[in-house]
């Protein structure tokens, strides 16, 4: 018996006849937590695992998404060869046949229709290099006015209030390691438990270190649950709400003179503004009572030190960019901002929402946070590429104005990077529409998409495994993503088919690159003494200091851990305070008698964006496997919706079906939905196209609607 048991254990010792280790990063939210894929090979078959690796960042933390993110990586739907439509059926091509295909259609349209009738939609998944390449191959290679990137949808809100009152917008004014030595903390409009988990440790510290944590959110969340005090604002009404806190902060005088007086523009104007305004009306207009108003104000506004950190809740409004601009009218007025253990946070969304609005995908920007408006920017940037500044397009239009430009015949080409806009734009039945009225759509991604059934071309890319470059996290920390797995099939990076496509059109010299690091050079050039400096940050400095914070303008330069501690960014060093009314200059949708109830929209822990990645997972598509509608169970009864029964969601731009889900932690005029789900469970279909009118930022979480349970 014993020497049976020997050999069956050699025999399974002999089993696993390998065994690999890749070293990676999480391609899902902000944090981008380093990790690490192990592969074992077991006689025919291949067993995965992700592990976390130490970091400055996430410490060696791993969320659900993270742990599983190798299964969409290699799942067999991947995208391994070019795939051209053909008589409404998509047919396996050749690359060469993909790229020729590419340059005929491009040099028609640019023919009869002009330059400007191509445009380029990109991504804030994708790396710094391939973001700073895909700018510049919209105004090299196909010399298009028209670029813009789903980070409009997410970022841009958080961004253009940074711009107007720092002068410069980094995620983070301090890095997250002052997070637990903050006295209070506003999180606005935030869900980091669910959205970026890994954070949540540094607030926990924050909270055994004795600070008081306000948590503004319409819903009871696992966010909340951290909270001392939740203010269960109306959607919609955040920047009213900040006016609230204003007005309290001055009536009592809990400011900070000498740092007004020494580094603040424009208190005077906002000062009378809100002390004119009429806190128990506020506190009715935001479901707030005047009681928590005065509370939340008190503490923050005598605590020695404090952060607000802000997220989706408060900028994906029609007035997102003014909401967030009264928060940060908060953080001037007491003093709170270039401070240890004071300042702002925008928690990006993306993995690459930092990088990837920094160097040319925006529709008015150049690499390091340039405008393309500026002569001089132009000039800079012009001489970087080798080109004349004559030929150098002017700006675009947003992400979601451009659809507008295909549907009215403009635009009538488009060059599509890892973005999914039919299920992750307002009116998303219009945006399909639209779409389906180009004459050529080319989509490079991971897989098909609900956008890629539309396309005349789809190009295989790489993933985060597959994929080197660098990212750039919520904090502004630029960080080197490795990556050595082989890819499947014949797909590309995406930084290699941008290269290809600009060699068929004849404008192979200005993309002659062989490897990431390579393009991250140029950028380096690029970027220098631009807002965004990254000149200083090599790959050799990033593989041993793990991440380093912009600006670092030289190559013996630390990084920038604190912004703003002498002076800020505007010409005069100082802020700039913003007078923000209660009501938006683009009016929301109220509830009406047809249309009672508000509907906002927001994100699970399992799933990422429209879930192209994440529901290509088997134990993420399991913790969620459909989308749902969290009601309040009073108003449930009171239309007669059972709890876990499909229910028909209505706004005045269409419906949807979902399944309820009841819960008391939701105000009982509004119901919530993901957006990770598409087709018939879209929930921007509901979503109206109205954007804020300075940032171009959909008003994603304030729709009316009206519910019925399912026939």
């Amino acid at each position: 018996m014993t020497e049976l048991l020997l050999k069956y254990f050699r025999e399974k010792q002999r089993e696993v006849q390998s065994e690999k280790s890749y070293d990676t990063q999480c391609p899902f939210c902000s944090m981008q937590c380093k990790m690490q894929l192990l592969e074992q090979s077991i006689v025919t078959r291949k067993k995965y695992m992700t592990l976390g690796k130490d970091n400055p960042v996430s410490e060696g933390r791993l969320c659900i998404k993270g742990m599983n993110a190798h299964q969409h990586a290699l799942h067999n739907d991947r995208l391994k060869y070019p795939l051209l439509k053909v008589n409404g059926e998509f047919i396996q091509v050749s690359w060469e046949e993909a790229l020729d295909h590419i340059k005929e259609n491009v040099a028609e349209i640019q023919e009869k229709d002009g330059l400007n009738a191509l445009s380029v939609y990109g991504s804030a998944s994708i790396t710094n290099e391939e973001a700073y390449l895909l700018g510049k191959f919209a105004r090299v290679a196909l010399k298009t006015k028209y670029i813009d990137y789903n980070g409009r949808l997410c970022m841009s809100a958080a961004a253009s209030a940074a711009s107007q009152t720092f002068g410069m917008d980094r995620g983070l004014t301090n890095s997250l390691t002052e997070i637990p030595f903050a006295k209070c903390i506003i999180l606005a409009g935030t869900n980091i438990a669910e959205c970026q988990p890994t954070i949540i440790p540094y607030f926990e510290k924050a909270k055994e270190n004795g600070a008081f944590i306000i948590a503004i959110d319409p819903r009871e969340t696992a966010t909340t649950e951290l909270a001392d005090l939740h203010m269960k604002v109306k959607p919609g009404k955040d920047a009213a709400l900040a006016n609230g806190l204003l007005n309290v902060l001055i009536e009592e005088d809990l400011i900070d003179h000498a740092f007004i007086r020494n580094r603040v523009n424009s208190f005077e104007e906002v000062k009378e503004h809100v002390s004119s305004l009429d806190l128990e009306e506020i506190a009715q207009m935001t479901g707030v009572s005047a009681d928590q108003i005065r509370l939340a104000a008190k503490t923050f506004g005598q605590a020695e030190s404090g952060m607000i950190f802000t997220a989706r809740g408060v900028e994906q409004q029609t007035d997102g960019s003014a909401a967030v601009r009264n928060f940060l009218n908060i953080l001037l007025v007491t003093g709170k901002i270039g401070k240890p253990n004071s300042g702002y946070g925008a928690i990006t969304g993306q993995g690459n929402g930092q990088g990837g609005r920094e160097h040319g995908q925006k529709a008015d920007q150049l690499p390091g946070y340039r405008s393309i408006e500026n002569d001089e920017h132009r000039s800079y940037i012009a001489s970087v590429w080798g080109i004349d500044e004559g030929d150098l397009p002017r700006k675009g239009v947003s992400a979601y104005e451009m659809i507008e430009k295909i549907h009215e015949g403009e635009i009538t080409g488009m060059f599509l990077m890892c973005s999914n806009p039919i299920v992750s734009n307002p009116n998303a039945d219009f945006v399909k529409k639209a779409l389906k009225k180009l004459k050529y759509l080319v989509v490079v991604d991971l897989f098909v998409s609900e956008t890629a059934r539309l396309a005349d071309l789809i190009l295989p890319a790489s993933s985060y495994l597959e994929d080197e470059g660098t990212m750039t996290n919520l904090e502004g920390r630029v960080t080197l993503r490795e990556a050595s797995f082989p890819s499947p099939g014949e797909a590309k990076h995406d930084w290699q088919i941008i290269c290809d496509i600009a060699r068929v059109l004849g404008k192979g010299k200005y993309f002659p690159f062989r490897s990431a690091e390579e393009i991250f050079n140029e950028l380096r050039a690029a970027s220098r003494g631009g807002t965004a400096d990254y000149y200083g940050i090599t790959y050799d400095r990033l593989r041993k200091e793990g991440g380093i914070l912009w600006p670092c303008p030289a190559l013996d330069h630390e990084g920038t851990n604190r912004l703003f501690e002498q002076s800020f960014a505007h010409a005069d060093g100082k802020a700039a305070m913003a007078l923000v009314p209660n009501s938006p200059k683009v009016p929301k949708e109220e509830p009406t008698k047809e249309f009672p109830l508000y509907l906002t929209t927001g994100r699970v822990m399992s799933h990422y964006l429209t879930g192209v990645q994440t529901r290509k997972s088997s134990t993420l598509a399991a913790r969620n496997f459909e989308s749902f509608m969290e009601i309040h169970p009073n108003t449930a009864r009171e239309y007669h919706i059972p709890n876990h029964t499909l229910v028909k969601i209505e706004s005045m731009r269409g419906s949807i079906t979902v399944r309820s889900r009841w819960s008391e932690k939701i105000r009982p005029d509004t119901v919530f939905v993901p957006f990770h789900w598409a087709d018939s469970q879209n929930i921007n279909l509901l979503v109206s196209k109205d954007l804020d009118p300075v940032c171009k930022m959909p008003g994603f979480k304030v729709s009316a609607v009206k519910i019925a349970p399912l026939g």
